[in-house]
């Protein structure tokens, strides 16, 4: 079994640089406790958005804030954040996405296709809680090298805890981009026919999918968390009719899987 880190991991680099820069320029914003939890999601995936192959694949999991945060629900979608605005009913700040690189060594099916670089996409998130037991939330980050469109994520998520270190919890998702960003994974251009042996495509804008997810979540102590996941998603409109999916792949994808982190508790001053 081959292990890869997947094309979209966690980007909390981008967003943990800020808080270390201001640490020595005098001021006290940060002073408090703060917690840190790291860790690693192990899952069964696509090879690549709309493949028909799948692949174990390994992607670390940051995530930081302050002790006694008033962050109710968090989901593995969410990518690292950093709230400018938080009164507990209502949250928003900047996010941000590490985006791997994907090219025909990911898959005998992107041969002669142009690679997707290294890169990143750089955004913001806002949500909100409309009851107790459900939370809303979207982000909306632009791409910067491995693609240069708009990308837009909605999701909601109703959770229950069954006892009191175990929580359940699970809603639908969207995601909507730009033409950009669907001529960097969905297109085929006419000089790349004969390579690849796709037919000729070019995407515009609009729903790249509709899905759903649920989690099972377990509080082994207050340092360990761990859990279980399952995603359903179909591939929509320019993603759906691309030559890449209707050729060699699916529009239903699967994503199953586990993670675990540890949380380390720590003081600024």
């Amino acid at each position: 079994m081959s292990i890869r880190f997947p094309a979209a991991m966690t980007a909390a680099a981008f967003l943990l640089a800020p808080i270390s820069a201001l640490a020595g320029d005098g001021e006290h914003f940060w002073s408090g406790d703060w917690y840190l939890k790291v860790g690693a999601a192990g899952f069964a995936a696509p090879r690549y958005e709309g493949a028909k192959g799948h692949l174990f694949q390994v992607t670390p999991l940051i995530s930081l804030g302050k002790a006694g945060s008033t962050v109710r629900f968090s989901s593995r979608n969410d990518n690292p954040s950093f709230a400018l605005i938080d009164n507990g009913a209502f949250r928003a700040g900047a996010t941000g996405k590490l985006v791997m690189p994907r090219d025909e060594d990911d898959s005998a099916d992107l041969k002669g296709l142009t690679p997707v670089k290294l890169g990143g996409e750089l955004g913001a998130f806002a949500e909100a809680y409309p009851t107790d037991w459900l939370r809303v939330r979207g982000e909306v980050r632009h791409g910067i090298r491995s693609h240069h469109g708009i990308v837009a994520d909605v999701a909601a998520d109703a959770f229950v805890d069954i006892t009191p270190d175990v929580r359940l919890s699970a809603g639908p998702r969207l995601t909507v981009a730009s033409n950009d960003y669907m001529d960097a994974y969905y297109r085929v251009k006419p000089s790349q026919v004969a390579a690849s042996g796709l037919a000729a495509y070019d995407p515009g804008g609009g729903i790249q999918s509709v899905g759903a997810g649920a989690a099972i979540t377990w509080q082994v102590n207050e340092k360990i968390e761990t859990s279980a996941f399952a995603e359903y998603k179909r591939l929509m409109g320019p993603a759906a009719d691309s030559s890449l999916v209707k050729q060699r792949g699916e529009r239903d994808q699967f994503l199953i899987g586990v993670a675990a982190t540890y949380r380390f508790d720590f003081t600024l001053r």
